[in-house]
């Protein structure tokens, strides 16, 4: 059936340019989130046999970035520099679940949304929903170094193999988390 062979990793993404291209990036990443349907358990070592029901229930035991739950957090290093331009073309192939996709401790400067890339971009985003069989295209500027982890937001989906790691190098920049503004201590912020 369709949705198995979808589970399975019968899916990927092309990218057709607008006339004109895209505007140039320092960086480009392209990520596919995945799920597979398993009569064994999360963290079951061994042979993973295929369950139609839980496809069919759509309880996904693992979820997965790139094909792999280990794609892009041991496997594949994504690096970028402090002050880089980064461009993401995300895509879901499902078959089920709908992604609310993030990098943890960034703003989307821009999201082209539903990949529609000659539409105009929003602006300002931090999470982006992204269908079965869909896709987006988001940039943002990385502003300050550590360790970024993308997620879909349904975070439990995270203990099922759902992350991966953005790596920014380059100087601390203090400014970045400096403010002039006097601070409420009763905030809780």
């Amino acid at each position: 059936m369709v949705a198995q062979h979808i589970s399975n990793g019968m899916y990927g993404m092309i990218l057709v340019e607008p006339e004109g291209g895209l505007s140039p990036v320092d960086r480009e990443f392209y990520i596919m989130q995945g799920e597979l349907y398993t009569a064994q358990r999360h963290g079951s070592q061994g042979l993973q046999e295929f369950s139609l029901d839980k496809l069919l229930d759509e309880r996904p035991e693992h979820l997965l970035f790139n094909g792999n739950m280990d794609a892009l957090t041991q496997t594949h290093k994504m690096e970028a520099d402090v002050g880089d331009n980064v461009c993401i073309f995300f895509g879901v192939g499902g078959p089920n679940a709908t992604s609310s996709f993030h990098v943890i401790g960034e703003i989307f400067d821009k999201v082209y949304d539903q990949a529609s890339l000659t539409s105009p971009p929003l602006s300002d985003v931090q999470i982006t929903l992204v269908p079965p069989g869909g896709a987006t295209m988001v940039e943002f500027e990385v502003e300050y170094p550590g360790k970024y982890i993308l997620v879909d937001h349904a975070l439990s989906r995270l203990e099922k193999g759902l992350a991966g790691f953005l790596h920014v190098n380059g100087e601390e920049n203090p400014e970045v988390f400096h403010t002039e503004e006097a601070h409420d201590p009763n905030s809780g912020h």
